[in-house]
């Protein structure tokens, strides 16, 4: 990913994260990831609880992930989560994200999700506004 071309969320590794070995378990990846995707809606002033509560409320939910881990990382590692937008529909939307230790890439990933409406739970088309600013990153 270019530079300037994704929105950035710092991470450090703390004990509950790691196995055995002091090595991050593969799972919590995701978490990261997720975490990453919420902190930036949260930055766009769309967080996900302000999403489901307005008027024509909707929520993401992850219907697909290909993730590749290139490298492990360790307990007290800073990392940072990449995420920009892929792919999108009207109510689908593809992340692409990648996970960083300094300019060592640790994990790379695609997670799709589907807009849904809050009540229904059927497909709904996501804001135009909020992909927009999605899309359009500056940071």
């Amino acid at each position: 990913m270019e530079k300037n071309s994704y929105f950035t969320w710092p991470i450090r590794v703390y004990y509950e994260d790691t196995d055995c070995a002091g090595i991050v378990y593969y799972a919590n990846y995701l978490k990261y990831l997720e975490r990453a995707r919420t902190e930036w809606l949260r930055a766009l002033g769309a967080g996900q609880q302000k999403l489901m509560t307005e008027e024509d409320g909707f929520l993401f939910v992850v219907i697909e992930v290909n993730i590749k881990y290139h490298r492990s990382s360790f307990l007290e590692d800073d990392l940072e989560v990449r995420s920009k937008v892929g792919e999108h529909r009207k109510a689908t939307i593809v992340f692409e994200q990648e996970i960083y230790r300094g300019d060592e890439k640790i994990v790379t990933a695609r997670v799709k999700c589907a807009c849904l409406d809050v009540k229904t739970h059927k497909p709904k088309a996501m804001p135009e506004e909020l992909l927009a600013r999605m899309t359009n990153l500056d940071n």
